[in-house]
């Protein structure tokens, strides 16, 4: 079984979109943390824009699923949290660019 490599993981993570902004939730700067283990299974801590958003109980398992989509992932495992807070700040030079906050 070949390491999966962290850059796949967030490749993944990019295919992901937040259905209320149109940048993916990498770029977002929802993502936290990824640690993958050497035995397949990747362990990812995200958050949402807001906690009453609309999709919570979905946006974890659609980040599962694509990180599940990675060659030589065995199993993805999210947890959201909502500390520390999201801010803009979190976000990528990308995501700011697509949505013209620059």
């Amino acid at each position: 079984m070949s390491k999966v490599s962290k850059e796949a993981v967030e490749g993944a993570l990019k295919t992901v979109h937040d259905p209320e902004i149109p940048v993916n939730v990498y770029d977002l700067g929802l993502i936290y943390d990824i640690q993958v283990e050497d035995d397949g299974v990747v362990h990812i801590t995200m958050t949402l824009t807001n906690p009453n958003c609309p999709v919570a109980d979905k946006m974890p398992a659609e980040v599962a699923n694509a990180v599940k989509a990675v060659d030589g992932v065995i199993d993805a495992k999210v947890r959201l949290v909502f500390e520390p807070q999201w801010t803009k700040d979190r976000m990528s030079e990308a995501a700011m660019l697509e949505l013209g906050l620059f």
